[in-house]
């Protein structure tokens, strides 16, 4: 342990980091950097954050601004692949870690540092992000994860553990819920989630309006898209990070992007999180509809294909692989044909893409009609039916 010189911790300022600070100074003999990701967690969250570091025991605090980096360069690109892990999650504490990674290993360098550390616990899935990330941009630094080291098992005995050292910590004993949140989204898991059988109470939910709360006034907005990704809502252009911001604000007050799920985590066992995610499921909605205007049947296929690939890459914490630049330059391809404007009704929790359209769009409404036409032969079908339809044709009269 002595080897270890400096370390630069994933610091949050919550319970968890704050007894980390001390601990790895106490256990390893070391100089303790935090590092700070602003990922758009909100300013509530960053506030004090240093002073809390060093009066924890670290020697130095990096607060790094990373949030539209993360939204223009992790976020657009993964929504480009229509990922949605299991059917249903948006991915957005996923798509965080890569770059909170590869920005604590930029730290590291910067301080000289020879060790990484952070407060992921052993039944997660960010142990494994973070460490996957680390062992493909910093392989030469150790790793150091003080869940799976140390004897302080329970929030109870980490409070104490910090009183007897007399380090301030604002975190108590009742804490009900574990949270995580950025610009994309905030997560919720523990207390009556840990039941499926228990409906969320109003307490957890901290973002969205419920259904019940929202307008009785359903609200439309327009989203413009260039090459599979938004760049104005109604009309104004803005960066990816503002056009999430701007979303995020619309609609959250209409219950857009609640979800309650048991997912299977990465390390084998299954749990219970609810997500809030507005201004995202807004964008995906939008760039939905302009696929189903723009990509033919093989292509829509080979694209949920890609989706559900990437889904699993990005929360089993593979970013900086190779597959990843693959399935990204796949993705791109398709994102060429996606351009167009689409407008999206908010109403109750729901959001329904009501008008579309493309300048590459597939749709022709005189192929589609069901009214008279004088580009479709109707006859021509029975041939296409048959040909389509010979192996099982063939199967049937083998079996005679």
């Amino acid at each position: 342990m002595s080897s270890i010189k400096k370390v630069v911790l994933a610091y949050s300022g919550g319970l968890d980091t704050s007894a980390i600070v001390p601990w790895l100074k106490e256990n390893y003999n070391c100089e303790v950097v935090a590092f700070v990701a602003d990922v758009g967690q909100g300013a509530e969250e960053l506030e004090g954050v240093e002073a809390k570091a060093i009066a924890s025991g670290a020697s130095e605090c990096h607060i790094v601004d990373l949030k539209d980096e993360l939204v223009a360069d992790y976020i657009y690109p993964t929504l480009k692949t229509g990922a949605i892990y299991e059917g249903t999650y948006l991915l957005g504490t996923s798509m965080a870690r890569p770059i909170i990674a590869k920005a604590q290993v930029e730290v590291a360098r910067k301080v000289g540092a020879d060790a990484l550390s952070h407060g992921c616990t052993g039944k997660g899935n960010d142990q494994v992000r973070f460490e996957s990330c680390f062992a493909a941009l910093a392989p030469d630094l150790k790793v150091i994860a003080p869940w799976r080291e140390w004897d302080l098992s329970s929030r109870e005995s980490l409070l104490d553990y910090l009183a007897e050292r007399n380090i301030p910590c604002s975190a108590s004993a009742t804490k009900i819920y574990s949270r995580d949140a950025n610009a994309w989204h905030i997560s919720h898991e523990g207390g009556e989630l840990e039941d499926p059988w228990c409906q969320p109470s109003d307490q957890v939910w901290t973002w969205t309006n419920s259904p019940e709360q929202a307008p009785n006034e359903s609200l439309l907005v327009q989203l413009s898209i260039k090459n599979g990704e938004v760049i104005a809502v109604n009309g104004e252009k803005m960066s990816p990070f503002q056009v999430l911001t701007t979303l995020n604000e619309i609609a959250a007050p209409h219950g857009i992007g609640r979800v309650d799920i048991v997912e299977n985590r990465l390390v084998g066992m299954k749990s219970r999180g609810c997500y809030e995610t507005p201004g995202g499921t807004v964008i995906m909605a939008a760039l939905q509809a302009i696929d189903e205007l723009v990509l033919d049947k093989t292509s829509r296929k080979w694209k949920d294909t890609l989706a559900n690939e990437f889904s699993h890459l990005v929360y089993d914490g593979r970013w900086f692989t190779p597959l990843k630049d693959s399935i990204l330059a796949a993705a791109e391809a398709f994102s060429t044909l996606a351009s167009g404007e689409v407008v999206l009704k908010l109403y109750k929790g729901q959001v329904t893409a009501v008008q579309k359209q493309s300048e590459n769009s597939l749709y022709s409404e005189d192929f589609a009609t069901f009214g008279e036409d004088d580009v479709y032969d109707q006859s021509h079908a029975e041939g296409f039916i048959r040909l389509f339809s010979l192996s099982s044709r063939i199967s049937a009269m083998n079996n005679k």
